[in-house]
Formats: structure tokens, sequence, C-alpha cells
């Protein structure tokens, strides 16, 4: 009826109802965070970064931890160094002697009988060859049988060979006596002893065997950080790079790298072409030239220390990096060899009872 009534304009108990003033506060709160958020995501700028985990490694492998091994099969006499010496290029760390303390004069002497028997085949050969050239010129003279001279040619080959047999023989118990002469190991370069790993006199070592753990000093550091694979494609060599070192404190805030406060500047060197088994890409980042990207000291940040490090790219939008982080691969469950088995079989018997 109400309806109808064309001189009632509006319904006076709806004309009466007000919207609350708090509602009217929370939207338009809501309009201005949305507003402000907005902006937030377009105009403001935030560095990428690629955030990784590794560990301090020498840049050079030739740097990196080495064994120093037994040279000669033998005895240990006695040690010159213990765990944590330091060492420089040439300093003695242990002295290994033979089982036979007469070994060495004993070769020697088995020298000097090959020597001899080398003179005295040397000295054969010799008159071997005057006998051939006489036995030649006969020969020729008609004065000797064609016979004798093939059987002189004969000897000289025999006594050619007996002689390089002998050299040989001699060029055997050098080599022999000099490495049962090499019974000093010596440092290779300046480092540091990390662990003895042999005992005392009354161990026996063979040759190759493990004597001792040794890390060189000095040396140009690198550190191991594994990235994940969204990430990799951005990075370059001569990228930068912040890292935090274990045992520094530090603050890091991968948009903004200005307000980082601890951390230290690199470069990366080199990225692997393959990943790992985890997945991971291994990019290997050096110290700067630049006194902001100098590192600590070695005795601070020291090999197979951890750290981390965020590789920086280019500056974008807060709003293109939250969906360039979004824009992932999805997840991949890895299914166990019986799982798999079994979808194979179950996939097998469906098809034959669809072919039925």
């Amino acid at each position: 009826m109400y309806f109808r009534d064309q001189n009632i304009r509006y319904f006076s108990t709806l004309d009466s109802i007000r919207v609350p003033n708090i509602m009217r506060a929370v939207a338009l709160l809501i309009v201005l965070a949305i507003t402000i958020a907005g902006a937030f995501l377009v105009f403001t700028p935030w560095v990428q970064s690629a955030p990784g985990t590794g560990t301090v490694t020498a840049l050079n492998p030739d740097d990196r931890l080495q064994d120093i091994t037994a040279l000669v099969s033998g005895r240990i006499n006695k040690w010159y160094v213990r765990d944590g010496s330091r060492v420089e290029k040439g300093d003695p760390i242990v002295e290994i002697v033979d089982n036979d303390p007469n070994l060495i004069q004993r070769l020697d002497a088995e020298r000097a009988q090959l020597v001899a028997a080398r003179d005295a085949v040397a000295n054969a050969y010799k008159t071997a060859k005057i006998d051939l050239n006489r036995t030649l010129e006969l020969f020729n003279e008609g004065l000797a049988a064609r016979r004798d001279y093939e059987q002189a040619q004969i000897r000289v080959e025999n006594m050619r060979g007996q002689l390089a047999e002998a050299n040989a023989s001699i060029n055997r118990i050098d080599v022999t006596i000099s490495r049962q002469s090499v019974q000093l190991v010596k440092a290779p370069r300046d480092g540091v002893i990390l662990q003895l790993n042999a005992g005392d006199s009354a161990t026996f070592v063979s040759t190759g065997q493990r004597l001792a753990t040794f890390v060189p000093t000095g040396v140009p550091r690198a550190v191991e950080l594994y990235i994940d694979g969204r990430d990799v494609a951005l990075v370059e060599p001569g990228s930068p790079v912040r890292l935090e070192f274990e045992g520094w404190p530090a603050f890091q805030f991968s948009g903004w790298p200005e307000m980082a406060i601890g951390t230290f500047g690199g470069r990366v060197a080199a990225i692997d072409l393959s990943a790992g088994v985890d997945g991971r890409f291994r990019v290997l980042v050096v110290e700067g030239k630049t006194p902001e990207e100098t590192w600590p000291d070695e005795r601070f940040v020291r090999l197979g220390g951890s750290a981390r490090g965020w590789v920086l790219f280019d500056t974008v939008p807060v709003g293109y990096e939250i969906w360039r982080q979004l824009n992932n691969f999805p997840p991949q469950f890895n299914a166990s060899p019986s799982d798999i088995s079994g979808q194979t079989a179950a996939n097998s018997a469906a098809q034959s009872s669809a072919g039925r």
C-alpha cells in the first residue's frame, strides 16, 4: 500500500538510520591503507638480492687443506712439530728411518757391485767390437769364413744388450737410494700443522700414508655461497655481494643495503654451471679491491668458517620484487622407489583393464 502511495517519497525509518562514525573512519582508513600500500609497491625502490649460505675457503685449490704423506716406508724417528705449530717452507716436520739401519750402506755396496759388472761388460763390448773389425778385414781378404764374421756380430750385439741391462740396473738402484735417502719430510710452504695423524717412534708408516694435516697461511680467501636456482639467472661475474661472517654481529636489510651494519663487501668470481644435489648453485665470492670491501684478518675469519651472503642485483619497485618471489616453480614431491614401482604397476593394471 505504501509503495502505491504517490505522496510518500521515502521511508521515515530508513531515513532516520545513520552510518556510525566509527564505520566511516574504518572505511576511510581502509581506503587510505590500500592507496598507501599501492603507492609503496609501485614507487618504493628495492634492491634485488639472492641470499645464500656457505663457508670460507681458499681461492686457489692448491691453498686449501692438504695432507702431508710419507715419502718412504719406515719407522718414525722424530717429530719436529706438534698440533698448531707454524712452519715455514722447508722446515722439517718428521724424520723417518728404515727398520734396517744399514740399508743405505747395503744399497751403496750393491750399486758398487753393479758398477763393477757394468765396467766389465763395457770392456768386453769394446773387445768384441775390435774382434768384429778384425774379422771383417780378414773376411774381405778371404782369410776368414763368413760364419766367423757373423758370430763376431752376434757377440757384439749380445755385449750391447748386456751393457744396456747393466745401466738399467744401476738406474734402478739409484732411484731406490734416492728414495730411501729422502727420509726427512719438510713443509711444502708456509702454514700451520692442524693435526698429527701418526704415532711415535714405535709406529711404522708406509709410502703415501698420511702423517699430518697442513693448511697454508697468507692465501687469498673466498666464500662459497649456495643460492637458489630461482635467483641464479640474475647472478653475473662481478656482481656485488654483502657478506656476514660467523662471530661478527651484523644487521643486514637486503632491500636497502646502505642500512647494513657489520657486513663486508665482495664480488662474484665464478658461478657453477650445474646445480648440486639439493638444487642450489655454488657462487664463488672473492674479496673486493675497495677499502669498504676489505675483509677482516685471517685470524678473525678463518678457512672453513660459516658465512652468509646476499648477491645484489638491480633496483626495482617493491611490487615487482614480491611478484618475482612469488613466481616460483611449484613444489616437487620426491617419491620413493617403492612408491614409483607401485604406481607403475597400478598404471599397468589400469591399462590392462581398460584394454579388456
